[in-house]
């Protein structure tokens, strides 16, 4: 009996251009998308939290939420376009300093992340104070497992570029850091994967601190967690794992689009 060969559909995969100003749209309508989640998770806190995406032609500047306004009420045509040296070239709002001091150096470091996420979300936040890395206590946390750092040094209010270098040279080239005392901040090679990267994270440090508060939670082995982390952890499966999300917010807040 001859054997019959069935064909699995192939992977989803992020979108390629065939020009810079599309793939600048894209890349502005991702970024907006992933600020009006953040709102919709609860992940602003006044004005702290910022995400960037690396312009697709001039590599050094950056897109960005102007400082001050609220993620919830980010749409294309307000995010502004900061250089190298934090001027607004681009936008007729200010540049919050310390997304500045941040993303410049996380980009100059990492000329693969297009997109960089950084928030002081609740459950980050409580976890960060614990100055541990997280466990692989779920396969969902397995996205992290050997592949997030720890900055362990607060000093304040990141304001000088060169605790920004400091961050970049901490987070090396894994994919999130975690900010003793401050927060998460994550990457990606899309605005889509450093956005979900960071949104699961949150859920990792919220899940590790829920099963801590109950008990003496059973960690997943290494040779497992690593197996979980291939198959849950690349830079195609964040990406993907966004697609839903953005789906959802451009039919539920099609005026972040404009």
């Amino acid at each position: 009996m001859q054997a019959i060969s069935v064909q699995k559909p192939n992977a989803p995969q992020p979108p390629t251009f065939t020009s810079i100003p599309e793939e600048r749209l894209h890349r502005k309508q991702r970024l907006a998308a992933a600020l009006r989640l953040f709102s919709r998770y609860g992940f602003d806190e006044g004005i702290a939290g910022h995400i960037t995406a690396r312009d697709p032609e001039n590599l050094e500047h950056f897109w960005v939420n102007p400082f001050g306004m609220h993620f919830g009420l980010i749409r294309v045509s307000d995010l502004i376009l900061v250089n190298q040296e934090g001027e607004v070239i681009i936008g007729d709002r200010p540049v919050n300093r310390a997304a500045f001091a941040i993303h410049s150096q996380i980009h100059a470091a990492r000329p693969d992340a297009v997109g960089a996420a950084h928030a002081h979300s609740i459950y980050g936040k409580s976890w960060s104070s614990l100055g541990r890395l997280l466990d692989p206590l779920t396969q969902d946390a397995c996205s992290f497992y050997q592949d997030h750092s720890l900055f362990d040094d607060y000093t304040g209010v990141v304001l000088d570029p060169q605790e920004g270098q400091r961050i970049a040279q901490t987070l090396g080239q894994k994919k999130a850091i975690i900010l003793k005392n401050h927060g998460l901040l994550t990457v990606g090679h899309s605005v889509d994967e450093a956005a979900w990267w960071l949104i699961t994270m949150e859920r990792s440090c919220q899940v590790q601190l829920l099963a801590e508060a109950a008990g003496k939670p059973s960690p997943i082995k290494h040779e497992s967690a690593e197996l979980a982390h291939s198959q849950v952890g690349s830079h195609n499966l964040g990406w993907f794992s966004f697609q839903p999300l953005y789906e959802m917010i451009v039919r539920q807040e099609p005026d972040f689009l404009d």
